[in-house]
């Protein structure tokens, strides 16, 4: 296998699909752009699912949410299915396989302890030896606590990313100062810039760790998964990244109201269930709700945008450093480098921040774009998704895989068109306060969203009202796009599974 293609997936949390440079916003990604120009960028790719965990789990097995279980955050992806996603498909096919950063393959806040080293009452389980293998991955370096919602908790309660804080004693005092916010301070309770030094933050972490092993790998091809937790909320940054945008010079959203009288029942059911405020978290410290339910005012907008790009300008910098030593080292050439998102954010759209069943173009889409030996050069507009990657790097690396739901995108850099790409989400009221069969379409041209449910549903032209201001659900002109849309959605399939128990919220 001498002469086997390397693969390094480098994916972020929460990245919108226009949050990359030349992609429409003002954020500058030099380093994502070095990735585009060498190879090819997809403008329409989507997340399967909204939330980290279901839209992890399907890049990781190439299948849909109906099909591999987790139809949620706080479901735990089946081990056996897990086997037989990229890790494991790489494995056996004799790669040296790893996975470094925040996976979510299980849940960390769960009713009661699970076994996985990802839960915060299993870990302690885990010897700080232990290094994998987990979900198909034979060499693992994981943060158990990806982001500042939670608290700290020493020893043994900790992982390699809080072993690595935790070095000399004093990781419970850098998480702290992680939360101390540094002029110029900000208002809002999911922004601030962090007093804690770059170094300690968990971007520069997964990228040490990600040259570490390009420095120190074997004579076998890599598969990698690079997963940087960032630029998830809340959102912080460390100098100099937190004030490299002046929030009075950022691009805030066109249509930044709340609208709620225009969309479908559940917009509206979802932001005001109290369901999501109630709910009991052992690990959020003193804020056991974060949700955002209010729209922004411009102020704290331009303060979580300045931040979030910031993030970004983070993680670019870090792809970069990985980027050079690829490259010094002579291996870039061999090297299939992908770059992409596990969804969106709404950053403000319709007066709306974080995530949820709105799945509007700035959540549903995502960045995707690799380079490597078998990439054309170009931009593809062919609607795709992250369930594609799977097959992709199959093919390209003359690997026989096991069906999934995903297709090869090799067909699309060939000049092939796609019609739709689907996204699905069964919504429970137990943890988001409404009952949905949630199933989204977007083609190159509209997104369509029904909850399969009650038969409600929304509809947009994104060619003539890309900010989806109008509702064209019931709109007798646009009833044969709608029902040849909804024709693609299939109800019931092959493959279906039940959805794995809820044994957590997230």
């Amino acid at each position: 296998m001498s002469g086997a293609p390397d693969i390094l997936l480098i994916t972020t949390d929460q990245q919108r699909g226009d949050c990359i440079g030349g992609a429409g916003r003002l954020v500058r990604t030099p380093n994502i752009d070095r990735i585009a120009s060498r190879g090819a960028r997809f403008d329409t790719c989507i997340t399967p699912h909204p939330m980290c965990q279901a839209a992890r789990a399907s890049i990781l097995t190439g299948k849909l949410p109906y099909s591999h279980g987790v139809r949620d955050n706080g479901r735990n992806l089946d081990p056996d299915l897990a086997e037989e996603g990229l890790g494991g498909l790489f494995s056996r096919a004799g790669y040296d396989t790893g996975f470094i950063g925040k996976a979510h393959f299980s849940t960390h806040e769960t009713f009661s302890p699970t076994g996985f080293p990802e839960c915060y009452g299993s870990v302690a389980r885990f010897d700080e030896s232990w290094t994998g293998p987990y979900m198909g991955f034979e060499n693992v370096a994981l943060t158990l606590r990806p982001h500042h919602h939670c608290g700290w908790k020493d020893r043994p309660n900790t992982l390699h990313y809080e072993h690595f804080l935790d070095q000399d004693g004093q990781g419970g005092a850098r998480w702290a100062r992680a939360k101390e916010a540094v002029p110029p301070l900000t208002s809002h309770k999911q922004v601030w810039r962090s007093a804690l030094e770059d170094e300690w933050m968990s971007t520069s972490w997964v990228g040490d760790r990600a040259v570490e092993m390009l420095e120190t790998r074997g004579d076998r091809p890599l598969m990698s998964w690079i997963s940087f937790p960032d630029p998830h909320p809340p959102f912080l940054a460390a100098s100099p990244w937190a004030s490299m945008y002046d929030p009075a010079e950022v691009d805030l959203p066109l249509h930044r109201e709340m609208d709620l009288d225009r969309r479908p029942w559940w917009h509206r059911a979802f932001l005001e269930s109290p369901v999501r405020r109630t709910q009991k978290r052992n690990h959020a410290e003193d804020q056991p709700y974060w949700g955002n339910d209010d729209a922004l005012g411009d102020a704290d907008l331009r303060d979580a945008i300045a931040v979030y790009y910031g993030m970004i300008a983070a993680i670019d910098h870090q792809i970069g450093r990985i980027l050079d030593h690829l490259e010094a080292s002579g291996r870039l050439e061999n090297t299939i480098v992908i770059f992409t998102s596990d969804h969106g954010e709404w950053l403000g759209d319709h007066g709306l921040l974080l995530k949820g069943p709105m799945l509007y173009d700035g959540l549903l889409r995502v960045p995707l774009v690799m380079a490597g030996p078998g990439i054309a050069q170009g931009r593809f507009d062919a609607p795709v998704s992250t369930l594609d990657l799977r097959a992709t790097v199959a093919e390209l690396c003359g690997i026989n895989a096991s069906d999934d739901d995903g297709l090869s995108l090799l067909d699309v850099l060939g000049g092939a068109e796609r019609d739709v790409a689907h996204n699905e989400w069964e919504v429970d009221a137990e943890r988001s306060g409404v009952d949905l069969d949630l199933r989204t379409v977007r083609s190159r041209t509209h997104r369509l969203s029904v909850d399969l449910t009650s038969g409600a549903g929304e509809l947009y032209d994104l060619i003539n009202d890309p900010f989806e201001m109008k509702n064209l659900w019931d709109t007798v002109g646009a009833a044969s796009v709608r029902d040849r849309l909804i024709s693609t959605i299939a109800v019931e399939r092959p493959g279906m599974i039940p959805a794995a128990p809820r044994v957590g919220w997230h």
